[in-house]
């Protein structure tokens, strides 16, 4: 349920419809646990700034467009496959009233949410040490 919600409404905010992505990314918002509810609201606030701007309401996109940033912002660079800096950075550069075409990207593996983030760990060189010889550490002290 929540990985549809979220890749229908990424696929109608690409479209430019977005009540209808506000829509779809609120069912996902109502299905998500606890944790992950800010992100969903905050992509709710994304479409809805652009929908505002589209009717000429610049005090509710200007609103909405906070509303996402703070609860986006926990959620960067990236969630279940959503490039959140790339959508933090068109909400900090967007204007109502000039609002430039929202660019949500592709979202990636949106059906296993549960890796889309993991990334795998770094590895890691060790450096071999010289062997020492027991009579060398005598010598030594």
């Amino acid at each position: 349920m929540i990985e549809k919600s979220l890749s229908d409404g990424l696929e109608l905010a690409r479209e430019g419809r977005y009540f209808e992505a506000h829509e779809a990314f609120e069912d996902a918002w109502r299905a998500a646990p606890a944790d992950e509810r800010d992100f969903f609201q905050g992509l709710v606030h994304v479409v809805v700034a652009w929908y505002q701007d589209g009717r000429g309401n610049e005090t509710g996109c200007r609103r909405q467009l906070e509303k996402a940033a703070r609860r986006l912002a926990a959620f960067a660079p990236r969630h279940r496959g959503v490039d959140v800096a790339s959508l933090l950075a068109q909400v900090e550069r967007a204007r109502p009233g000039a609002m430039p075409e929202l660019d949500v990207g592709q979202a990636e593996r949106v059906e296993d949410a549960s890796q889309a983030d993991v990334e795998p760990p770094l590895a890691v060189e060790v450096e071999e040490q010289p062997e020492h010889d027991e009579h060398e550490a005598a010598d030594d002290s």
